[in-house]
C-alpha cells in the first residue's frame, strides 16, 4: 500500500527537515510566474549530501530559493 501524497502550495522552494518522509509534492509560482512542482522526498534523497552540507540546513534546519528551483534541482532527471 503506498503512502497518499500530500500537495503543499509554497511561495518558494524549500527543503526541510520536518518534511523528510512526509512523501509532500511541493508547488510554487516562480518570479517568471511559471507554476514549478517537485516531491520533497524525491530531491531530497538525491541531494541528502548537499543539503547536509549547507550551513543553513545545519543551523536552520531548511534550505530556500525564492525566486526559482536551483539549478542543481533543476538538473536532477527525476523531481516529482
Amino acid at each position: 500500500m503506498s503512502k497518499k501524497v500530500e500537495l503543499k502550495e509554497m511561495k518558494r522552494f524549500v527543503i526541510r527537515k520536518s518534511l523528510i518522509g512526509k512523501n509532500v509534492t511541493i508547488e510554487f509560482t516562480n518570479h517568471k510566474g511559471e507554476k514549478c512542482r517537485y516531491n520533497h522526498d524525491k530531491v531530497y534523497e538525491q541531494l541528502k549530501d548537499k543539503f547536509e552540507a549547507m550551513p543553513c540546513f545545519q543551523k536552520y534546519k531548511n534550505y530556500t530559493n525564492t525566486n526559482n528551483l536551483p539549478k542543481f534541482v533543476r538538473d536532477l532527471k527525476e523531481i516529482v
